[in-house]
């Protein structure tokens, strides 16, 4: 079995280090990967959505199974291409019009419309509506939740209190703020409550919960300052009980992947919800169709059973035979950062030390130069650690990001913190 990767960042170095725990004899590759998943995998230097690269990797290699890990390449259709090009592979990872969940906001709002999911209020505009767009706004209670309705990286969604402001943030979107993503907005109501992440991976049919998650977007501790692609993850999350989960199956999961099959979407691959828990119940606040980051880096470390073989049911359309095992033991990752991020920063510093007691280390921005690995991004490394409690492994997870360190290397010191009264722990 010749198993691909495609991304490089902490994510996919998560993804390819369960893949690579299979029992079932393999080969696997990473495109691009990174010094992370060189250790056990042969990486393929590249970008993710130069197709061409892909297809020659391969029919190459004799690929039997692509995994795409990053959204980018789904939402421009490289399963659709894959399918066209080397039908024989399997890929992990919806069609294009499958990828439009995340593509797309309104597409997202109003598949969730149609098909009875419960979400925000909303309503969408383009530029040449702006003036129907500030009187839906002057509707609203404040705070004002304002949407690229596509790819932003992540930056595409402010809220604002004031609706003077948020009439000009409108106006800035339109303008080019967020290039062509901008070109529509969603407008939606705000949801008060608390957000967690849940995941499935599904074969259009059938599907898999993995565990769920919650993550921390903004750069400071109390949850403070600009937001950030993620500074930490916690898994499992207290308040998602067995009742609250049982809702979240039964209003959401279930009837997406209905939803999936009903409009023909063509989709085997992950789900991830972005979810907010209002007084119990669940309202999904947008889709992923990839895993998130860096809730994977701590997902992937409490799945138990064998990865490799639920994703070549998934592939095969046979999810329905495959039973997931998840480890009772909880995950903390901490993300250790470039200082300065997500503003400027500075790159290509060595980094040094070693991580402690069993803790997983996943690069999420890292470089080999001159023989040593250094820091290449924003979010640098994702330091996991398992223990049966949060309040243990967030002790573990800080003890080995202490012994980590590079030139104006940064992170949170509270990630898991809010979460530690309802498991029962203290917040010292």
């Amino acid at each position: 079995m010749n198993v691909l990767v495609i991304g490089g960042g902490g994510r996919e170095h998560a993804i390819a280090w369960k893949i690579n725990q299979s029992r079932i004899e393999h080969n696997l590759f990473c495109l691009p990967g990174n010094p992370g998943t060189a250790v056990f995998a042969t990486n393929i230097p590249g970008k993710v959505t130069d197709f061409a690269l892909v297809k020659e990797t391969v029919l190459s290699k004799a690929i039997d199974l692509v995994v795409v890990g990053p959204e980018v390449p789904l939402v421009e259709g490289i399963t659709d291409f894959l399918a066209a090009e080397a039908p024989a592979v399997k890929v992990i990872g919806p069609s294009k019009k499958g990828a439009m969940l995340e593509g797309s906001k309104d597409f997202a709002k109003d598949f969730m419309t149609r098909h009875g999911i419960p979400t925000a209020r909303y309503a969408t505009f383009t530029a040449e509506s702006y003036d129907e767009a500030c009187a839906f706004l002057g509707g609203m209670e404040p705070p004002y939740v304002l949407k690229a309705d596509g790819l932003a990286a992540g930056k595409g969604v402010l809220i604002v209190d004031d609706l003077q402001q948020a009439k000009a943030l409108l106006k800035d979107i339109f303008d080019g703020k967020f290039g062509d993503a901008g070109a529509k907005v969603v407008i939606e109501q705000f949801l008060d409550g608390i957000e967690m992440s849940a995941f499935v991976l599904t074969d259009g049919k059938d599907y898999l919960l993995l565990p769920e998650a919650k993550d921390y977007k903004r750069i400071g501790d109390g949850d403070t300052g600009l937001n950030t692609g993620g500074m930490g993850s916690v898994s499992p999350v207290c308040f998602a009980d067995e009742a609250f989960m049982d809702k979240v199956r039964s209003r959401i999961i279930e009837p997406t992947i209905a939803g999936i099959a009903k409009d023909s979407l063509d989709y085997k691959g992950f789900i991830f919800f972005g979810l907010m828990n209002c007084g119990g119940d669940p309202y999904v606040i947008e889709y992923n169709v990839r895993m998130g980051d860096p809730e994977t880096e701590s997902v992937m470390t409490r799945i138990k059973s064998d990865l490799l073989e639920h994703l070549i049911a998934c592939g095969e359309g046979r999810l329905a035979d495959e039973e997931i095992v998840i480890s009772p033991d909880a995950a903390v990752t901490v993300i250790i950062a470039s200082g300065g991020y997500p503003e400027e920063y500075k790159s290509h510093y060595q980094i040094m030390g070693n991580a402690s007691k069993g803790a997983h280390v996943f690069h999420c921005g890292t470089a080999y130069e001159d023989g040593f690995i250094v820091s290449a991004g924003g979010r640098v490394l994702a330091v996991t650690a398992n223990a049966p409690d949060i309040a243990q492994a967030r002790e573990d997870a800080y003890d080995a990001v202490g012994n980590i360190f590079f030139t104006d290397c940064y992170y949170r010191n509270d990630i898991a913190c809010d979460l530690l009264s309802l498991e029962g722990g203290d917040e010292d």
